[in-house]
């Protein structure tokens, strides 16, 4: 796999856009990780981005780079990777989530991405273009990961409300509040573990692109994970008040015994797929964990109309940056000739 050789700054110019939706991805899904250990009270809102921006950058130490090898050979035909590509792909992505962070719309930065890759790689060689056996699976989590992440939630608000039933308020809010630094620290890191991976993939094909990989094989360098890591630790340490304020206190009420249980049912739900090598959406895990343990208490305890805009949201993500992807595709054939 080996495109045109680029000059070093156009090749600098796309990692350094890379490493910007990489920073966008932790600014627009900060909340995944704080919003409701924010909503409860139990971190002030500083406090609270920077223990999260420290977890998202250790996940590397914990998780196996099988997402990056999903981003970077699993959806689009390898060999087609060349700097055009990775060009719409990513401004796809970044365009769209300026778009719904200015919107405080939580959707998915990885899927934004992916959508991106699809339609840029559709756009230069049609629907032979996408590995759709991958491409399914990614879909799949789609529905499967806010799902899951409902369900693990919701079991465990169940079984938490009935082993504390003999508890007193004060006690049973002291212990779930120590519990919550944990819980936020699982999600922080499970949102490093499994974005980050995202943007070291795509970084990665562009190097293998221009034959800078030695050692043969899908290898991501060191400097790439440690670069990426980096720059979603930085944005989210930049914070994402307008989808923080959604996530954690718009969708349902919180104390930190949901919140507790919000962060632990969706940790899981990301730990697994990202061992699994499944690139899914933090945003859409954590949302429907949090739906969970709403739905928990009683359904009219979730606000619907809030859950069915971020829905619709999510819908919209993988055709609206694929379309976006595509029309920077045929630009950047104009830009890396």
């Amino acid at each position: 796999m080996h495109a045109a050789p680029l000059g070093m700054p156009a090749l600098v110019a796309l990692i350094a856009t890379a490493l910007l939706f990489d920073f966008l991805n932790g600014l627009h899904d900060s909340a995944n990780s704080i919003a409701t250990v924010v909503s409860t009270r139990v971190l002030r809102p500083v406090v609270a981005v920077f223990w999260a921006a420290f977890f998202n950058f250790i996940a590397f130490l914990v998780f196996g780079l099988h997402v990056a090898g999903t981003i970077g050979h699993g959806l689009v035909q390898q060999d087609l990777m060349d700097p055009q590509l990775v060009f719409g792909a990513l401004v796809g992505a970044i365009a769209w989530n300026v778009l719904t962070w200015i919107a405080g719309i939580p959707s998915s930065s990885s899927h934004a991405l992916i959508g991106g890759l699809v339609g840029a790689g559709m756009a230069k060689a049609g629907p032979a273009a996408v590995i759709w056996g991958g491409l399914g699976t990614v879909a799949s989590a789609i529905v499967l990961s806010p799902l899951i992440g409902l369900l693990l939630a919701m079991g465990l608000m169940l079984g938490t409300s009935w082993g504390m039933r003999r508890a007193t308020p004060f006690v049973a809010d002291r212990r779930f509040r120590m519990l919550q630094f944990w819980s936020s620290a699982l999600i922080s890191l499970a949102h490093g573990g499994n974005d980050a991976q995202k943007t070291m993939g795509i970084i990665t094909v562009l190097l293998m692109s221009q034959n800078m990989v030695s050692g043969g094989g899908f290898h991501v360098p060191l400097w790439v994970i440690l670069s990426c890591q980096t720059a979603m630790a930085l944005g989210t340490l930049s914070g994402g008040w307008r989808i923080v304020r959604t996530v954690g206190s718009r969708i349902t009420d919180l104390k930190p015994v949901q919140g507790f249980c919000a962060e632990t049912g969706g940790a899981a739900a990301l730990f697994g797929a990202t061992w699994l090598g499944i690139p899914v959406s933090t945003t859409h895990t954590v949302t429907g964990s949090i739906v969970g343990v709403g739905a928990a208490r009683r359904a009219s305890a979730v606000r619907w109309g809030v859950a069915r805009n971020i829905v619709w949201a999510w819908l919209i993500t993988l055709p609206a940056a694929g379309l976006v992807g595509a029309l920077f595709f045929w630009l950047g054939n104009f830009l890396f000739r």
